[in-house]
């Protein structure tokens, strides 16, 4: 039997859930001469632990039994990260007078094996562990980017102390540092694509340099090398020149973009740069071009039939509101998409322009020529579109001409920061806006939130208490089918894999109307909107609770202002 064929063979014994997956994904390692294991376990359709095991008593290699240590700093001085991390070799502090233990995924790498016989003398030990975690424990011990690293160190000398870091920026001439520091920022950024991060900080500390990736909403640190403050001027002088900034500039802040392929993809990377007392600190926002659909928005039945009575509206505004990161971008491009069609002229304005849609047309903002929200709207509407997009409604001015447009025929979507859909109207008033306006202008007002999904791989049955079930809120028949986050491989451990979204839909009808125009309260208002179908955002968390998608302790945590606020 041949080695792909075997492998494929452990895989079926592992329950593989698609072996026709795994098997395409063999043979065309094979063909490329690249690892078959890695390509087989990159598949995400074999519980690695178990495959591990079979492996491991097929060859007769043992199993690493337990949780892998943290690799202490004697060991990564002795053994280097270019050879750790190239070929994916763990190793683990032996015990005295013992081979020095190392772990792998793929036995079958005979290249890895080579490497380690050319600079450890002493005798070694091979064993198998699960590939999330033998990567898990190199990022950890050497940090990302750590081979690159090395070559720098390597290739530079004598550092300067930490007091010069100001002026050091030299690093970027040197042919050989240049590309070291270039192959370093683009890890930083092709791991956190891989992460499915969507934003990457990058923040000076008084002696350490911190990156942390935002992944399905929650921060995370990254490790990296301990010398990264070394280079702190350096490779925020890199991002600096990937985003035609001036790298000169230390004290303001600047705002650019990097435009990226990864995996064939566009990738498009906002960069913003703040100066600290410790150093400039640069933020970095994923945007890749993705499809927009219904499904991927997660609306209930109900909810989704109100969405689609507003996009039928000939005139009037839609409003969608939330937090910054709350998906509203999202929200807006799947409703510009499916409202996409031959006989429609759709136009937006927006700052910036995160995803092109093909035969929109889309205007960036760019107040520098005095091309504002309010200027680009006044010029959207003499050309004749069927549907305007604000990217957001910052001003009272550019509120007004959007209420005009409404009000002249058009129909126009924007977003606001507000905590929940009701809170829309009193912001539109605060803002300057009559009351009359926002009620005979707007049509809807949207509130949602991200919520984290369950990992399909990990998430079990929970079970609660009344008291507690009664304490946030959710009703007993729908906690009885709850599951919880428990955390897994391939959810690194945090029980969650992608974000879904909740909603609150308050339509404005003609008796909310009469109550914005009379200047009624929130909670006036809310209580009509709940007496017409309106749910809250928590609400509509409790059905995905209740569907398996999510988590109680979720949605509590993303609608805990709008719970202590309205008591639902």
């Amino acid at each position: 039997m041949s080695l792909p064929e075997a492998l494929v063979e452990l895989a079926e014994q592992s329950g593989a859930k698609d072996l026709v997956a795994c098997q395409k994904a063999v043979q065309e390692a094979s063909q490329e001469q690249r690892s078959m294991v890695n390509a087989l376990l990159e598949t995400g359709q074999v519980d690695e632990k178990v495959f591990a095991q079979k492996l491991g008593e097929t060859i007769g290699l043992p199993v690493w039994p337990g949780e892998i240590p943290p690799i202490p700093a004697p060991m990564r001085d002795k053994f280097p990260a270019r050879i750790a991390l190239r070929h994916r070799l763990l190793p683990v502090t032996p015990e005295e007078g013992g081979p020095l233990p190392v772990l792998c995924f793929d036995p079958f790498d005979h290249l890895a094996r080579q490497a380690l016989a050319g600079f450890w003398e002493g005798e070694t030990q091979w064993m198998l562990a699960p590939r999330r975690a033998v990567l898990d424990g190199l990022r950890s011990g050497y940090g990302v980017g750590a081979e690159t690293f090395d070559e720098i160190l390597e290739g530079r000398g004598d550092l300067p102390p930490p007091s010069d870091l100001e002026q050091e920026t030299t690093i970027l001439d040197g042919d050989d540092s240049e590309a070291s520091v270039i192959k370093f920022v683009n890890q930083i950024i092709r791991e956190a694509l891989q992460e499915r991060a969507t934003d990457i900080h990058i923040e000076p500390l008084e002696d350490d340099l911190q990156v942390r990736y935002r992944i399905d909403g929650v921060l995370r640190n990254i490790p990296v090398p301990p010398q990264i403050k070394l280079f702190q001027a350096s490779l925020i002088s890199r991002i600096k020149i990937m985003a035609h900034l001036d790298i000169a500039e230390r004290r303001l802040p600047q705002d650019g973009r990097i435009n990226l392929e990864f995996e064939g993809r566009p990738i498009d990377v906002r960069v913003a740069t703040i100066p600290s007392v410790t150093g400039e600190s640069v933020s970095l926002r994923l945007l890749g071009q993705q499809r927009y659909d219904f499904a991927q928005l997660g609306l209930s039945a109900v909810n989704e039939q109100k969405v689609r009575g507003l996009l039928a509206l000939p005139n009037g505004i839609v409003l969608i509101t939330g937090p910054t990161g709350s998906g509203k971008s999202t929200t807006l491009y799947t409703f510009l998409a499916s409202l996409n069609t031959k006989d429609r002229r759709i136009v937006t304005i927006e700052d910036p322009v995160e995803n092109k849609l093909p035969g929109v047309v889309q205007i960036a903002v760019k107040p520098e020529i005095n091309l504002t929200f309010a200027t680009g709207l006044r010029s959207i509407l003499r050309g004749d579109p069927n549907v305007v997009m604000v990217g957001e409604m910052r001003d009272s001015e550019t509120i007004k001409i959007a209420i005009q447009a409404a009000l002249t025929g058009h129909l126009v979507f924007s977003t606001l920061h507000t905590n929940d859909a009701i809170g829309g109207i009193t912001r539109l008033v605060d803002m300057g806006v009559e009351p009359f306006l926002v009620g005979t202008s707007v049509r809807a007002f949207l509130a949602q939130r991200l919520v984290r999904v369950l990992c399909p791989w990990c998430c079990e049955p929970g079970k609660y208490s009344d008291e507690y079930c009664h304490k946030v809120g959710i009703p007993l028949e729908k906690a009885a089918t709850a599951h919880r986050a428990v955390g897994c491989d391939r959810c690194r451990q945090t029980g969650y894999q992608g974000r879904r979204a909740i909603y609150e839909i308050c339509l404005v009808s003609p008796q909310i109307q009469e109550l914005i125009t009379r200047r009624e309260s929130n909670a006036v208002i809310r209580e009509m909107a709940r007496s017409q179908g309106m749910t809250s955002l928590r609400e509509d968390g409790w059905d995905k609770v209740a569907e398996g998608t999510t988590t109680i302790e979720e949605v509590v945590r993303v609608t805990a202002v709008e719970a202590s606020a309205t008591g639902h």
